[in-house]
């Protein structure tokens, strides 16, 4: 990977989270000297966000880690409700026809199950194998810019000089505050939550364990899939003083459940929390980017919080590496405000409904559906555009024999030729081509990096421009 240039590093990533370091993978495999900084000394050790949707899995093949993520993870388990100590029911946390509808294309057909402290752990040892570096124990405490870049103040040590700067430092972002960027949004839920990763005897590994609410709260536990953990969810009344010590996950436990307080044998991380949605009124400030929580807080229910934010983080890895490497004009990182704030506003809304019981965990939560069909990146130059349009994602189909995504995977733009001859293209392009078949129909599809198409017609007309535009 290139190096520095005279202390300037090209991108400066704040946090290493899932958003952070999934950006570092995808910038360090376009060949973008990236530095990670991280204020705590190691990764985050919580499974907070533990459900990778079916179009993150897309991504994370993308980004070569998929057989990992996939090893290190399990199925969601049916739910078993619990009264009095006895078993009364099952419930299905997903709609799985709904699902299954919305992935007829994917070869990713319900989310997957993986702690985040361990989906971190793959993310980070894939930025490694590819020259990319994390530096913990380096708090961002302000910055400066110019016309030519950022300069970083850290908590100790010394400061550091960027050409851009993307914050991932979460939900209360010391960049986004340093930036005076505001955040509008709502208290989900005023009542507390203490989420936490323990171990316990007692519960079967086969079910998602709920027990009803009653007057000081619902608990529910669940089986971290990949690990001997489960995950406790507690919810407590407006104004408790919650206590996440092991004595205080011992209490709720046996209060709410036929568990005895012994039977929770350890509390390996704890957290308490108010659901909340926001959004940050701007995504860019300048050459810093706020990208994942930095961005938008959502209510973990439906799980779209972290998949809303690796995917920021490959919407946005691709335009930088083509402005800092492949010559595209600077004006192409404007997009990523434009494509990435109306998507996360409305997973916003979805996280919130699912919260409260207003919106499925289904077709609306795969995030399979999401696209840029308004983004001034798009051209649809069909009079009769078919099921696919450009600003949609591509299907995970076959085309001349070969699985599209293995010829999509990578960094480049490929151009898609359905029942048409493709026309010459720079060779940074790669190019497929077959016969007509659904759900493509006939036409040219020029597919972006990040798997969406950007440019679709009936024939070449107007497609050259469209590459010059862009520099391809």
């Amino acid at each position: 990977m290139n190096r520095a240039v005279d202390g300037v590093i090209d991108v400066l990533i704040v946090g290493a989270g899932p958003t952070g370091l999934a950006l570092g993978v995808d910038l360090a495999r376009r060949g973008v000297d990236a530095l990670v900084v991280e204020k705590a000394d190691g990764l985050f050790p919580g499974s907070r966000g533990k459900g990778l949707q079916p179009r993150t899995l897309e991504v994370l093949e993308d980004l070569g880690v998929l057989d990992a993520i996939l090893a290190a993870g399990g199925r969601y388990p049916v739910g078993m409700i619990w009264q009095d100590g006895e078993r009364v029911g099952e419930h299905r946390m997903f709609d799985a026809d709904e699902v299954e509808g919305a992935a007829d294309d994917s070869a990713f057909t319900e989310p997957w199950m993986v702690p985040q402290w361990r989906t971190q752990e793959i993310l980070f040892a894939r930025l490694e194998e590819l020259g990319g570096r994390v530096e913990f124990g380096r708090e961002v405490v302000g910055l400066d810019q110019d016309e030519d870049g950022v300069s970083v103040r850290v908590a100790s040590g010394p400061g550091l000089r960027a050409r851009y700067v993307v914050a991932a430092d979460g939900g209360r972002s010391a960049v986004r505050r340093a930036l005076g960027i505001g955040m509008t949004g709502e208290t989900v839920d005023p009542n507390p939550v203490v989420v936490s990763d323990v171990r316990i005897t007692g519960l079967d590994r086969d079910h998602w364990h709920i027990f009803p609410p009653r007057e000081d709260g619902y608990l529910a536990i669940c089986p971290l899939a990949g690990t001997k953990d489960f995950q406790l969810v507690a919810q407590f009344p407006e104004g408790t003083a919650v206590d996440v010590s092991l004595d205080g996950i011992r209490k709720v436990a046996a209060a709410r459940s036929h568990l005895a307080p012994e039977d929770v044998t350890e509390v390996r991380w704890a957290s308490e929390f108010r659901p909340r949605a926001a959004l940050a009124d701007r995504f860019r400030s300048g050459r810093v980017f706020l990208a994942g929580d930095a961005a938008h807080v959502h209510s973990p229910a439906g799980g779209q919080g972290l998949n809303t934010s690796v995917q920021d983080a490959y919407n946005l890895g691709w335009k930088l590496g083509a402005v800092l490497r492949g010559g595209a004009p600077a004006a192409l990182l404007d997009t990523y405000e434009e494509e990435r704030r109306p998507i996360a506003a409305q997973m916003l809304g979805i996280s919130t409904g699912v919260h409260r019981g207003e919106v499925k965990r289904g077709a609306a939560t795969v995030q399979l559906g999401l696209g840029y069909r308004e983004s001034s990146l798009t051209e649809e130059t069909r009079k009769d555009a078919g099921t696919i349009q450009a600003g949609d994602r591509a299907p995970d189909t076959t085309v001349g024999g070969v699985r599209l995504f293995d010829a999509l995977r990578g960094p480049h733009w490929t151009l898609v030729a359905v029942g048409v001859a493709p026309p010459e293209l720079p060779d940074s392009v790669h190019v497929v081509s077959g016969e007509a078949q659904p759900p493509l129909g006939t036409g040219l599809f020029l597919v972006r990096p990040d798997g969406y198409v950007g440019w679709a017609g009936e024939t070449k007309d107007g497609l050259s421009e469209y590459v010059t535009r862009l520099a391809l």
